[in-house]
């Protein structure tokens, strides 16, 4: 996997170039998965299976692979305990929880609005 570098203080990140690492960043955890891994998450620490069960509709290879990029970006951690079978636990990280407040606010955004998006939606699909 190739991944852009960042050299530099975060004041001097251009965030509109289209080779900068904060869009690989953006396009990793602005997906309907990580945004729900992250929100289930919250101040839990959970399985693998734990957190299938809170997401319905995700598919292993999916939550596998957004664990996986979570855990790349330093957003989750990954806690493997020495037990037969290993038991495999995920939490947040600090910048993990740090991001959860706006994925809280995005949830609370869209809890409030989402009548009037489904009435607009259903105006503009007539």
């Amino acid at each position: 996997m190739v991944t852009k570098q960042y050299t530099g203080s975060p004041d001097e990140a251009d965030l509109t170039r289209a080779d900068s690492l904060a869009r690989e960043i953006f396009s990793d955890v602005a997906n309907k998965w990580a945004l729900l891994i992250i929100e289930s998450l919250g101040e839990h620490t959970l399985r693998f299976s734990e957190l299938r069960n809170e997401i319905e509709g995700i598919s292993h290879k999916m939550l596998t692979q957004n664990l996986r990029m979570l855990e790349r970006n330093g957003l989750v951690e990954r806690t493997v305990h020495p037990t037969v079978p290993p038991r495999v636990e995920y939490t947040l990280t600090e910048p993990g929880q740090g991001l959860r407040k706006t994925v809280d606010g995005m949830c609370g955004w869209t809890r409030r609005h989402l009548g009037h998006i489904e009435a607009s939606r259903h105006r503009f699909d007539a």
